[in-house]
């Protein structure tokens, strides 16, 4: 297992049942299985070639009725209950065309690859409680990647009586969060990955860039050194 996915796998908490979408190896779904944090599971994927090699993996549990392989596209293909979701390696834009097209789990990891920051848009608009929204780092060989990750649940309306994360939930987010995500602001992570990324675009900055592209690049400059002062 990857250090990507065992400080994942720190972020899953005890669930009747996990889902594991775009489940890869399977190897986060043994994790929840070997540990006793859930009931049961279900690893889905797009891709049947795919979904094989988690099959191959988890070939007891599936044997056993505890494990479920599902091939479909994003959650269309399981029925909504209390379950733990992880979606992790997609980009934030495919994460959100799955949750568009189905619904939004009871509880999530959700880590976005890229465009982090509309999918925390979304979730916060959609209501949902934000319980942890950091950053964490992966040493590959003499390089480091970063990954953003969100964790929570899903918001509840207030005529079924439970939590409703409405408005609340928006306002706890500042610009600054919504861009870097709220637990990574302060972090030595996060300032590493923001000095790398004014680095950059100080150098396009001082390339020839049409006035569109300069005032972008300007405005995200900024939008770094506030972060950084976080």
């Amino acid at each position: 297992m990857t250090e990507r996915l065992k400080k994942l796998c720190g972020l899953l908490e005890s669930c009747r049942r996990f889902v594991d979408v775009g489940c890869d190896h399977g190897y986060c779904t043994r994790y929840m299985l070997d540990s006793g944090l859930c009931g049961s599971a279900v690893i889905a994927d797009i891709s049947a070639k795919s979904l094989s090699k988690a099959e191959r993996l988890l070939g007891g549990y599936i044997a056993s009725g505890r494990c479920t392989p599902v091939c479909c596209d994003g959650l269309t293909g399981i029925a909504r209950g209390d379950d733990l979701v992880l979606i992790a390696g997609m980009g934030g834009e495919e994460i959100l065309k799955i949750l568009k097209n189905s619904y939004i789990p009871a509880s999530f990891v959700f880590q976005p690859m890229k465009n982090a920051p509309e999918l925390r848009a979304y979730l916060i608009e959609s209501g949902c409680e934000i319980i942890y929204d950091g950053v964490f780092t992966e040493r590959r060989g003499s390089a480091k990647k970063y990954y953003f990750v969100i964790k929570g649940r899903a918001g509840k309306t207030a005529d079924n009586g439970a939590y409703n994360g409405g408005a609340k939930g928006a306002e706890r987010y500042s610009p600054l969060q919504l861009a870097f995500g709220r637990d990574s602001l302060g972090t030595d992570e996060l300032n590493e990955l923001l000095w790398d990324e004014l680095k950059k675009n100080e150098s396009y900055a001082g390339g020839s860039l049409s006035e569109a592209s300069r005032r972008a690049v300007e405005e995200r400059m900024q939008l770094i050194k506030e972060a950084l002062k976080a």
